[in-house]
C-alpha cells in the first residue's frame, strides 16, 4: 500500500491521486499555515463577540459534548477557564465507555465546577444497532472517510441528543471537542441550521429506526422543535482555533485529575469499542477509519508523519477487538454464562 508522502493517506484513500513526488491530491490543495493562522484568528474573534450577545444569565451558556477522553476535558476546561463559561456537560453513555473514564469524568467536572448530565441508552438497542454496523453498511459512502459505520451510528445519537437538549433547555452553544484534524476551522463557529439537521438527522435516523424501532426515536429533535429556529444554537469546537499540542492536552489534563486509560487503543482515551470498529473498517475497506483526521493533523502540523504513521499502522489489540465482538453479541445467544472479561483485567 503506497503512503501520501507529506501526510498518512493511503493509495487506498477514496478519490486519492499521487504526483510524481508522491504527494496526494489533498496534500496539493492545503492553503498553507500563513492562512491557517489567520482564519483561527478569525474565528475566535467571531465566538468571542458571539459570546457577549448570546449568553443567557439565567441558563447555561454551553452545552459540552463530553466523552470523557482527551480533547473533550481539554476542551471543557477551555470553556469554563479561558472563555468564563458556565457548562453543562452531557454524556452519551454508550455501554463501551472505560471505566477510568467515568473516573475522569467526575474529577473533572468537580474541579471545573461543570454540571454533569449522563444519558444511559438500554445497552439491549445500542449493541444491536452496533452489531448490524459491524455487519453491513448503514450510510452514504461519504461518510466512511472521516470514520466507522460504528462510529458515525454512535456520534449521530451524540449529536442528536445534544442538539434536542440545547434545544429544550435553551442553550445557546454547544462544544464539541474535535480535535484540529477532524473538522477544518471554517466549521469551527457555526449556527444550526434547522433544514441542513433535518436532513443529517433523516440520514442517520432512518438506518437505526430500521433497527431498533421506535426506542430510538426520544433521542432524536422533533418535527416541533424543527420549527422552533430560534432556539437552534451554535456549534463550537475550540480546538480548530487554539493552538493544539497534543502533550499540553495531556499534561493540563492530568492537573485536573484525568488519567489516560489503559483499556482503549492508540486512537481513543475513553471508549472499549473503537479497536473492534476500526478493524472492522480496516477489514471492509482496506483503510484505517482515523486516517483522514491523522493526515491533517499531519498537514497543520500538529503531529509529525511518524507519529501519525505509527497511530494508522499499529495493528488493533486482539483482546480489545475480541472483547467487544464477544459483547455485540446477543445475550441468548452467548455461550459463556458471563460476559467477557475487559481486556487486561
Amino acid at each position: 500500500m503506497t503512503l501520501c508522502t507529506r501526510c498518512v493517506l493511503p493509495s487506498t484513500f477514496p478519490g486519492i491521486s499521487f504526483d510524481d513526488a508522491g504527494t496526494c491530491n489533498f496534500c496539493r490543495s492545503y492553503k498553507g499555515d500563513a492562512v491557517l493562522a489567520g482564519q483561527k484568528a478569525e474565528y475566535e474573534k467571531k465566538f468571542v463577540d458571539l459570546l457577549a450577545t448570546h449568553r443567557r444569565p439565567l441558563s447555561y451558556d454551553v452545552l459540552m459534548a463530553y466523552s470523557g477522553g482527551k480533547d473533550s476535558t481539554y476542551t471543557l476546561d477551555v470553556f469554563v477557564n479561558r472563555y468564563g463559561l458556565r457548562v453543562l456537560a452531557l454524556t452519551f453513555d454508550n455501554t463501551f465507555v472505560s471505566p477510568q473514564s467515568f473516573v475522569n469524568m467526575q474529577r473533572v467536572c468537580g474541579k471545573l465546577g461543570a454540571d454533569h448530565m449522563i444519558i444511559r441508552p438500554a445497552a439491549n438497542m445500542l449493541r444491536k444497532i452496533f452489531r448490524e454496523a459491524s455487519q453491513r453498511e448503514l450510510y452514504s459512502p461519504k461518510t466512511l472517510e472521516r470514520a466507522s459505520t460504528i462510529c458515525t451510528s454512535c456520534i449521530g445519537l451524540v449529536k442528536a441528543v445534544v442538539l434536542r437538549t440545547a434545544i429544550e433547555k435553551q442553550i445557546p452553544f454547544v462544544g464539541f471537542g474535535w480535535s484540529p484534524g477532524q473538522a477544518p476551522v471554517q466549521s469551527s463557529v457555526m449556527k444550526t441550521n434547522p433544514a441542513m439537521a433535518r436532513a443529517t438527522q433523516k440520514a442517520i435516523y432512518e438506518p437505526l429506526h430500521a433497527i431498533a424501532g421506535d426506542a430510538v426515536t426520544p433521542y432524536f429533535v422533533t418535527e416541533e422543535q424543527f420549527g422552533m429556529a430560534e432556539r437552534f444554537p451554535w456549534n463550537v469546537h475550540p480546538l480548530a482555533f487554539l493552538d493544539y499540542n497534543e502533550d499540553r492536552v495531556i499534561a493540563r489534563n492530568r492537573e485536573l485529575g484525568w488519567e489516560k486509560p489503559d483499556d482503549t487503543d492508540p486512537n481513543s482515551t475513553n471508549c472499549l469499542l473503537n479497536a473492534f470498529a476500526n478493524q472492522v473498517h480496516k477489514d471492509r475497506y482496506d483503510f484505517h477509519p482515523y486516517a483522514w483526521e491523522i493526515a491533517n493533523m499531519v498537514r497543520v502540523g500538529v503531529m509529525t508523519r511518524e507519529e501519525g504513521r505509527e497511530k494508522v499502522s499499529t495493528p488493533e489489540n486482539p483482546d480489545m477487538v475480541q472483547y467487544a465482538r464477544q459483547r455485540l453479541v446477543p445475550e441468548d445467544s452467548r455461550v459463556a454464562a458471563h460476559a467477557p472479561e475487559k481486556p487486561g483485567s
